[in-house]
C-alpha cells in the first residue's frame, strides 16, 4: 500500500505534471489527461506499452480509447486520491507517448 501524495510532492511533481498536460479531475483527488495520436494503431499501441509498466507497477489507470484518443484518469483509490505512484505511471506514459 501507498500513501497520500503528501503537499510537498503536490507543489513540485503535481505541478511538473500540470504543467505538462495534464489537469485535475474536477471531482475527485485525480489526474487526467487525453492523448492524441496519428491513429487507432498508434493510440492501441500506446495502450498495450502503457499496460506493460502498469502491470509492473501494480497500478492501473482508469482510460478510454476513442479512434486516435486515448483518455487516461490515474488515482489511487487505497488512498481514495493521488500517490507516488500515480506521479510515477504518469512520468511514465509521458515519456512513452514521445517515443
Amino acid at each position: 500500500m501507498t500513501d497520500a501524495l503528501s503537499d510537498d510532492a503536490r507543489k513540485t511533481d503535481l505541478q511538473e505534471l500540470l504543467q505538462n498536460g495534464w489537469e485535475t479531475h474536477p471531482d475527485r483527488d485525480a489526474i487526467t489527461k487525453t492523448y492524441k495520436f496519428r491513429n487507432f494503431i498508434d493510440a492501441f499501441g500506446f495502450m498495450s506499452r502503457a499496460a506493460i509498466h502498469a502491470e509492473k507497477l501494480n497500478h492501473h489507470p482508469e482510460w478510454s480509447n476513442v479512434y486516435n484518443k486515448v483518455a487516461v484518469t490515474l488515482i489511487t483509490h487505497d488512498v481514495d486520491g493521488i500517490s507516488p505512484l500515480d506521479v510515477k505511471l504518469a512520468r511514465i506514459m509521458d515519456r512513452l507517448r514521445e517515443s
